[in-house]
């Protein structure tokens, strides 16, 4: 499941094991705001830019 929401995403993360953080979300930002990042082209490749662009705004909402 692709999520569509910042509550849906924040839950997916959390089923990971994941805790975000502001200073997680800090490091993920740089990633995802350089386009030419390995990472963030492989994303685009998978996922699109719209759900990049989506995941970008919902990790500003974490700092």
């Amino acid at each position: 499941m692709i999520p569509q929401s910042f509550e849906e995403w924040k839950s997916c993360l959390i089923k990971c094991n994941i805790s975000p953080n502001a200073e997680w979300a800090r490091e993920r930002l740089k990633v995802f705001t350089d386009s030419a990042h390995p990472e963030t082209r492989k994303f685009i490749q998978s996922y699109g830019e719209q759900h990049l662009n989506n995941v970008i705004q919902w990790y500003k909402q974490i700092q």
